[in-house]
């Protein structure tokens, strides 16, 4: 049996933004992948990188701009995105924002 507790909460009050940085709270984690809860301040980003799972963003708030395979994808409220795994992708805070960030092991990943 799981570990994972029942929790009714509301995303966007669960991390608070910090001025000139990234801070991150992972909600679960599980050999099948985790969802993580990311606040951005404005003008932060993470460089293009790869990862081995399929991913889902969900923004809270806020302004992102993400980058995959080159190609940018303009997000805010309510807005998500879908990201194959080992896709070269990058993000950048347009405004500061909040997302929440759902990674699953691809097909076929050990």
């Amino acid at each position: 049996m799981s570990d994972l507790k029942v929790e009714a909460r509301v995303l966007r009050d669960m991390l608070q933004y910090q001025e000139g940085a990234i801070v991150s709270r992972v909600l679960v984690k599980n050999p099948g992948g985790n969802v993580t809860l990311f606040a951005f301040d404005q003008g932060q980003e993470l460089s293009e990188h790869t990862a081995p799972f399929d991913a889902v963003v969900v923004l809270l708030d806020g302004q992102a701009e993400i980058r995959v395979d080159g190609t940018p994808y303009t997000l805010k409220d309510g807005d998500t995105l879908t990201m194959p795994a080992h896709r070269p992708h990058a993000l950048k805070a347009v405004a500061a924002f909040k997302m929440l960030l759902i990674m699953l092991k691809a097909a076929g990943e050990e």
